[in-house]
């Protein structure tokens, strides 16, 4: 099948568009110019490139030769700077994010990507769920004059901080992230991840300061806090639970991180709503999930559910506060229409 080519009047503005984006890239907004050569590359696909001819052998006083092919959308994207994008209209940055909370903190982040360029200064987040991580990531890693990096303590962390800065002043990675140890007599009177934060939180500190919780059975529990607050818990915290605990603080090379213990069993639901499901999971009655439901304790992939028939797939992690979280496995059909369902339950 012949791919159609662009015609000379298309090649044309193609060199305008890559020549005025390197000339003066704060002449486009990254959603005009993106969507232009979107609509470019649709009309005309050519395996994601356009080939043009080599314009030394036209003009032979060309110092440098100009490549014969770019990649249209990410050419587009990498040249485009935060303060321009989000002069436009921002939620069509935001328009690949499905759930509204998360492009909602996205959108801060965004804010501050935007002050943290302009003013050449380093910023940083509290603690991100993994979506919000994610899709920060993912946007902003597009723009020319912001880097960044998430830290969470270890290569493992689900929860991180954000680091945003401008290149040329975010040359190093500042430590954001500190860790405590909590040790205790654990062996007669072991302490869930939920005994542990509720310990933590309890002593009047919010969630977003903390990140991942180590649990390590009767050796007790490593933290990830932010630093500002590592001599305030090692003060205030003397208990878990009926345990009492010594808190003190610990270098990140400390960190013992051991994949979390699982029990996987299987339950036949007649729907995959997350009231049916999650009941069976966390062994819990239906109508008492559905009060979790309305209390907003209970959260799919770090976003609050707010109704019953929410459905859940396979790879879903399910969490309700106060008992813990679990994952959705493999999900089969039977001969009946019903739903077998793996669930991976976190110890």
């Amino acid at each position: 099948m012949m791919t159609k080519k662009p015609s000379n009047g298309v090649r044309g503005f193609l060199l305008k568009l890559r020549f005025f984006s390197q000339r003066d890239e704060n002449s486009y907004g990254c959603h005009k110019l993106g969507s232009s050569m979107d609509h470019l590359a649709t009309n005309f696909p050519v395996s994601g490139s356009f080939f043009l001819p080599s314009l030394k052998s036209q003009n032979p006083n060309l110092k440098s030769p100009i490549p014969t092919s770019f990649p249209l959308r990410q050419s587009a994207l990498r040249r485009c700077y935060i303060a321009e994008a989000i002069k436009g209209d921002v939620d069509f940055l935001l328009k690949g994010v499905g759930d509204q909370a998360v492009a909602k903190e996205v959108k801060q982040i965004l804010e501050m990507a935007r002050r943290a360029s302009s003013k050449r200064e380093v910023l940083h987040t509290d603690f991100l769920t993994p979506p919000i991580v994610k899709e920060s990531v993912s946007v902003l890693e597009n723009f020319a004059d912001v880097k960044i990096v998430a830290q969470g303590g270890y290569p493992e962390a689900e929860r991180c901080r954000i680091l945003i800065g401008h290149p040329d002043v975010l040359t190093n990675d500042p430590d954001i992230v500190a860790a405590l140890s909590i040790t205790g007599n654990f062996g007669f009177q072991p302490c869930s991840h939920g005994d542990f934060l509720g310990a933590i939180l309890g002593t009047g500190i919010s969630r977003e300061k903390l990140g991942d919780i180590l649990i390590r059975e009767e050796k007790g529990a490593q933290v990830l806090i932010v630093p500002e607050l590592v001599d305030f818990v090692v003060s205030a915290l003397d208990k878990v639970g009926n345990v009492g605990v010594t808190c003190t603080k610990i270098p990140l090379l400390a960190l013992e991180y051991e994949p979390p213990r699982t029990n996987s069993f299987k339950t036949v639901e007649a729907s995959l709503r997350i009231d049916a499901v999650a009941s069976a999971g966390f062994k819990i009655s239906r109508s008492k999930l559905v009060d979790l439901i309305s209390n907003k304790d209970v959260r799919v992939n770090w976003a609050t559910v707010t109704k019953n028939g929410t459905t859940v797939k396979t790879g879903d992690v399910v969490s309700v506060s106060g008992k813990g979280r679990l994952k959705i496995g493999e999900i089969n059909e039977t001969k009946k229409g019903k739903f077998a369902v793996e669930i991976i339950r976190y110890l």
